[in-house]
């Protein structure tokens, strides 16, 4: 079987560090925001290029902590994408905004820039980018829009951790940034757990006080917070992972560079780079005509696939309008009805990586 991310086999070349790290935080007996977070937090601030890296319990609480620190809340609408996992709407109807969902690139998947203007009205307060599967969305044209009609810009940089524009890693140039290190991402930990990074430091302030129940002086509460504190030892864990980050986009680049050699001159189409920024490859994410076929050949083999995602957010029941059926918007509609995922983690072998193709140039010819 060749699952889509072997969690083990990574554990298994750093077992002897990372069982360390975690006696090492049984025996000290500190395991709520102990000095392992704080020492995370430097070195991801230092790695990402920022002046504050505020970590939390999950992506999709540095979602929801980014926006309320931006001062987000009932009637307001941030501009986002349709083609996402659900936590990136979910975040702004928790504070009572509403997203505004507009329509994608289609070689990227990420959200186009050149339809933001258009969705802008009275009530908008932000734009969310997601960059997905790893690949930066046009931040440089996003930022020009947002700073034109002065509003923020708050990353989704759950899938993109370590992917960089013009040198500058995804979620340093903007407002907010809000990462995942949910276990399968690039950057995971054995558990959940996220981050909000932020060059500001009023908000960092903010931050750190919304994380912790909206108190920065144990039993003071200066306003209604979360419970939402990274715990030591997934802090722990990430420490010994971050040092080889680089390694691991690196390898997935490799990856995804002979699955595309592999897979050219097919009826299909691979992932599309733009130049704009470093793809870090977490999702290696095709499209095809052929999308059942495809799953149950490379089932019927032993290779696991997944589609990431079947039913965009604004054909979604959670996000479904009162007054009728969504706006249609055909470009995500397209992609999800044809997009396919296939096995991607650094750990994965040319020889493995020759099986799928070939099993797909099979089904294909």
């Amino acid at each position: 079987m060749i699952p889509m991310v072997d969690l083990q086999r990574q554990y298994q070349t750093l077992r002897t560090e990372i069982d360390a790290a975690l006696q090492e935080v049984l025996t000290g007996a500190r395991f709520i925001l102990g000095p392992n977070v704080q020492a995370l937090e430097e070195e991801l601030a230092d790695y990402l290029g920022v002046e504050h890296a505020i970590t939390c319990a999950s992506g999709t609480d540095a979602l929801q902590l980014a926006l309320h620190a931006a001062g987000v809340g009932p009637g307001d609408e941030i501009i986002t994408t349709p083609f996402t996992f659900i936590a990136t709407a979910e975040a702004i109807r928790y504070l009572g905004a509403e997203p505004v969902f507009i329509d994608i690139d289609p070689r990227t998947f990420n959200l186009d820039p050149e339809q933001i203007e258009a969705a802008i009205s009275p009530r908008t307060r932000a734009v969310l980018p997601v960059h997905l599967f790893g690949q930066p969305a046009d931040l440089p044209r996003i930022r020009e829009i947002a700073e034109r009609h002065k509003l923020l810009v708050i990353e989704d940089c759950a899938q993109s951790f370590g992917a960089s524009i013009d040198g500058a890693q995804t979620g340093s140039t903007t407002a907010f940034g809000a990462f995942s290190f949910f276990p399968s991402k690039n950057l995971g930990a054995f558990g959940d757990g996220g981050l909000v990074t932020t060059s500001c430091p009023s908000s960092a302030e903010a931050l750190r006080r919304l994380r912790n129940h909206g108190s920065s002086v144990r039993y003071y509460h200066d306003e209604i917070g979360y419970n939402s504190r990274l715990d030591e030892m997934q802090a722990a864990i990430l420490r010994c992972k971050l040092p080889h980050i680089d390694h691991y986009n690196a390898e997935r680049r490799r990856v995804a560079a002979r699955y595309s050699k592999g897979l050219k001159d097919l009826p299909l189409e691979t992932p599309h780079e733009d130049g704009i920024g470093v793809h870090v490859y977490h999702q290696y994410t095709l499209l095809t005509d052929h999308r059942e076929a495809l799953m149950s050949a490379l089932t019927e083999d032993g290779i696991a696939n997944a589609i990431y995602y079947p039913v965009p957010l604004h054909q979604q029941k959670a996000f479904a309008e009162p007054d009728g059926e969504p706006e249609s918007l055909p470009v995500t509609e397209s992609v999800a009805a044809r997009c396919l995922s296939l096995p991607i983690f650094p750990e994965l072998e040319d020889a493995q990586v020759d099986r799928i193709v070939e099993r797909i140039r099979r089904t294909l010819s």
